[in-house]
């Protein structure tokens, strides 16, 4: 069984404000084992990167300015994905902008390229119900050594969550169990309906946890964590 560990990092939060996808990463996991096929690429969003998100990835508008745009890069990430079960942390975010460059190009929408997309926030929920679960918080748990994550950057995640998934995940009879499956992974294209595509992407109450990628970096910058976020404890 053929699963693919991937990431994002953006020039911002929204898709909907025009924030484009800078690197996207992958890396196999084939019978549970993490194999040597990765597949990572920095892209050039013809944008500027904002500066919070600047703060959280350290990927410069200067180190972009001459990485490929993503219609140069698209078809080697679809061939990479091609018929896997793909695994993200806190999917809606990543499936929201890989689906609006996706859209750009009339190339459907992630959901048609994969069997599956699992949401491995949505997996560590289930099993440490009321206990933080971002990815950090997952790696000591887990006892995964995360010293080499200075700063976010899509390969240093995918490296790191699949070791944390392969633990939550071991001895279960399926995989599968919080997949999305193709049509729901469709309903989250995040460019045809900007309405929705704030709902899934706009940090509010509840999605402050939820969209996660960006503000844990927030929370590990403080010492005390924000008022914002600690009910989502």
């Amino acid at each position: 069984m053929r699963h693919v560990i991937l990431d994002t990092e953006t020039t911002g939060l929204s898709a909907a404000a025009g924030h484009r996808i800078i690197e996207v990463a992958a890396i196999e996991v084939d019978n549970r084992t993490v194999t040597s096929n990765i597949f990572q690429v920095y892209v050039n969003p013809q944008r500027t990167v904002d500066h919070g998100a600047y703060e959280v990835h350290g990927l410069s508008d200067e180190f972009l300015e001459d990485k490929p745009t993503f219609d140069l890069v698209v078809e080697d990430l679809l061939t990479f994905i091609k018929g896997s079960i793909i695994v993200m942390h806190n999917a809606s975010f990543d499936v929201g902008f890989l689906n609006m460059e996706l859209d750009k190009l009339g190339l459907g929408v992630l959901g048609d390229y994969c069997e599956e997309i699992i949401d491995s926030l949505a997996l560590a929920r289930r099993l440490h119900p009321g206990r933080r679960n971002s990815l950090d918080a997952l790696c000591e748990r887990y006892a995964v050594d995360r010293s080499s994550r200075t700063l976010h950057g899509a390969l240093i995640d995918t490296q790191l969550l699949a070791e944390v998934y392969l633990a939550m995940t071991r001895g279960q009879d399926s995989l599968l169990q919080e997949g999305v499956n193709k049509r729901q992974a469709s309903s989250l294209n995040a460019s045809n309906n900007p309405h929705s595509n704030v709902l899934v992407l706009q940090a509010s109450g509840e999605e402050l946890d939820r969209h996660s990628k960006y503000l844990q970096a927030l929370e590990e910058k403080e010492s005390v964590k924000p008022a914002w976020l600690r009910r989502s404890d």
